[in-house]
């Protein structure tokens, strides 16, 4: 069974962080069932262990928390749906690689109840969008805005962090940062896009899209156990 936890507010990200953690490990231990908890965040920059410090361009704007979780740097606030996914990857089949398109997959599939075509690009983290709607590139191309990062962390085969879709922030906040390192290109939302979807939307459609694309758990054992 996987728990659905959500976090009316503003969730500080340090309480996030603790509490993920504390999941995660009674997860690893056989006290608790999987979770995935939907939060938003005060404006914040986190910091991913393959960060560069050049691309954090205004490092006064907003406070700037180092993470643990995979990637380079990238800007959660209001009108951001974070779906923090604490699951045991152990009993997922142990591929870290099939797990992190999976949450892609989760991510594309959430972006199609709202009619978005949601696409990977190698070699880019997150999920893409193409503007149509918007001047072509100088190379003749349609330009291609970010909507969705994923970052996540796995210790004794359970995984924390996951994944933040832009539903309706302030786009502006992330001009602070190289958003994961990419730097010719941009970033957009549902809201943006022209879609008038709320954050209980997304969590709708979450919730609706998470079993078709993971599943159930193949071997309930803790991955302790393992």
């Amino acid at each position: 069974m996987v728990e659905w936890l959500i976090s009316q507010g503003l969730t500080p990200y340090d309480t996030a962080v603790t509490e993920m953690e504390a999941r995660a490990a009674a997860i690893a231990a056989g006290h608790a069932d999987e979770a995935i908890w939907l939060v938003e965040h005060p404006p914040l920059y986190t910091a991913g262990t393959s960060a560069r410090p050049e691309d954090l361009t205004d490092p006064d704007r907003f406070p700037v928390h180092p993470s643990q979780r995979g990637g380079q740097y990238t800007y959660h606030g209001p009108g951001q749906r974070v779906a923090y996914a604490m699951l045991n990857v152990g009993a997922r089949g142990r591929d870290v690689r099939k797990f992190v398109w999976q949450l892609e997959d989760w991510v594309i599939a959430t972006l199609a109840e709202f009619n978005v075509t949601g696409e990977r690009r190698p070699g880019r983290v997150g999920v893409w969008v193409v503007r149509n709607d918007k001047p072509l590139t100088a190379s003749g191309a349609p330009q291609e805005d970010k909507i969705a990062a994923i970052g996540v962390r796995l210790r004794k085969w359970v995984s924390f962090h996951g994944l933040s879709i832009n539903v309706e922030p302030d786009l502006s906040h992330f001009d602070g940062i190289v958003p994961c390192g990419i730097r010719d290109h941009g970033v957009t939302s549902l809201v943006d896009l022209g879609l008038p979807v709320t954050m209980n939307d997304v969590d709708v459609a979450l919730k609706t899209t998470f079993q078709r694309v993971f599943g159930p758990l193949k071997d309930p054992t803790p991955p302790e156990g393992n």
